[in-house]
């Protein structure tokens, strides 16, 4: 392995930077994952438990409005309700500029790499109301905590958590011979979507070595899981389906319905070989490109199934192997990623946008939500559970392109006052192996702005 500092933030961070220096090693980038979250800690995000206090908030100011809208003060309580609605969409507009600004001055860039595809393997689309804000308070309580942990611990963690179970109408889940069965409507009964998407997407993988059977099981073994009236997760033994349950050959549960039985279940299937192919394919494919080698994914697997299913030496077998640093960069960026790397590379200060929060929220969609959507990646809005591809061709489109260009040349010099000497940021953003092309561009150009777009709309900046 030739380890490059360069290639390490670029690759495996989240961009070069005039202001941080690049990791000097593997083992310094897997200390510093291990280590105390600094990013976090300067740039905080609202924690599940903060959000569901908005929540319960929305919901008792809604229902105040509803029951009253006749009355005298039908006015008051309606303005009351929008604005506990309006305070939520604001603080998603700030947890949006937040992670901008983890990403655009941490030391830790692998972190936060890997707090992203976390929290994409483990998609979350919040649903109606405030609740449909509820993805990055998820993934602050629930992913973050475990990025370089066991991947049982994650699992148990993303799955039970209740965002994911809104998300997948897990909590409307009742075993078809539950004893809370009798009082329901008829057309209540057992929810498949949770358990079939963690058989298919979180742990062993489309093609996995299951079937109809295991998911309707695993389907009844997580009847019980809910979300309780002040929005906290729940387990609810007369919802769940009586009697012991088979998933893949083992029997799980009894005459006590309970909510350790599911984690049993979660725990086994994270340590299923299955699981670990599905998880080291999809981990390489993110940080190496579209076909990794496959000796990374065997080294990968290998060092999962050894150790019993922990992150950290997943990574490390990543990150050691050869492949990891192969000059070229084959990797397109994301729409989110482009911008958060250009934002890095122009040392854009943590708090771009001041004043009030009115006008903040209208300036982040100006700057980012609308872009984002046009390039193709509208915040937290994935089409599905299976989060975002990463096929190259989905992100190399006429119209994303176009929007990355016109992004480029609109968003710098509104972003930051001073735009640096193109021909100095050139090496800033791409390192000293900048192609020449890129540096005659910046050279040539008439302006600072046409100049520092030209390097940030160039493939080698485009790709890691």
């Amino acid at each position: 392995m030739l380890f490059d500092p360069t290639l390490a933030e670029i690759r495996f961070g989240t961009g070069l930077s005039p202001l941080v220096p690049a990791p000097q090693s593997v083992s310094q980038m897997l200390s510093w994952v291990q280590g105390p979250d600094r990013a976090a800690a300067e740039f905080p995000i609202e924690s599940f438990d903060t959000f569901r206090l908005r929540m319960v908030e929305a919901q008792r100011t809604g229902k105040a409005y509803r029951r009253n809208k006749n009355a005298p003060n039908a006015e008051e309580l309606r303005k009351t309700f929008n604005k506990v609605k309006q305070a939520a969409r604001q603080q998603q507009a700030n947890w949006l500029m937040q992670t901008l600004a983890r990403r655009s001055h941490t030391q830790d860039g692998f972190r936060e790499r890997l707090a992203a595809f976390w929290a994409d393997h483990f998609t979350v689309i919040g649903k109606g109301g405030v609740m449909k804000r509820v993805a990055m308070p998820v993934a602050e309580t629930f992913l973050r905590p475990h990025l370089a942990g066991r991947f049982s611990d994650l699992l148990v963690a993303a799955v039970t958590n209740p965002g994911m179970v809104n998300y997948l109408d897990q909590q409307y889940s009742v075993g078809p011979n539950a004893p809370a069965r009798a009082k329901m409507p008829k057309n209540r009964g057992l929810n498949e979507n949770l358990a079939r998407e963690i058989l298919e997407l979180h742990t062993l993988g489309v093609g996995g070595p299951y079937g109809q059977k295991d998911v309707r099981q695993l389907a009844e073994l997580l009847t019980g899981l809910g979300i309780d009236a002040d929005g906290g997760m729940t387990f609810r033994p007369k919802w769940a389906e009586p009697g012991s349950e088979t998933v893949l050959g083992q029997t799980y549960g009894g005459e006590t319905a309970a909510l350790a039985d599911i984690h049993a279940a979660l725990q086994d299937l994270a340590a299923h070989p299955a699981t670990a192919q599905h998880i080291c394919s999809k981990l390489a494919v993110h940080f190496l490109g579209d076909a990794p080698d496959p000796g990374v994914i065997r080294a990968m697997k290998a060092t999962w199934i050894d150790s019993g299913g922990q992150l950290l030496p997943v990574y490390r077998a990543m990150l050691h192997h050869p492949s990891a640093w192969q000059p070229e960069r084959v990797n397109v960026k994301l729409p989110f990623d482009f911008m958060s790397s250009v934002m890095r590379a122009l040392a854009v200060r943590p708090d771009p946008f001041r004043g009030a929060a009115n006008d903040v929220e209208q300036r982040v969609k100006k700057f980012f939500l609308q872009p984002l959507r046009r390039m193709g990646q509208p915040w937290e809005r994935p089409q599905g559970p299976d989060g975002w591809p990463e096929e190259d061709e989905t992100w190399v489109t006429p119209q994303g392109l176009a929007t990355r260009l016109e992004w480029a040349l609109f968003a710098p010099p509104r972003l930051q006052k001073t735009l640096p000497d193109p021909r100095q940021f050139v090496q800033a953003a791409l390192g000293a192996e900048a192609p020449e092309p890129v540096r005659f561009a910046a050279q040539a150009a008439e302006n600072r702005a046409e100049g520092i777009a030209l390097v940030l709309i160039s493939p080698a900046f485009q790709r890691r």
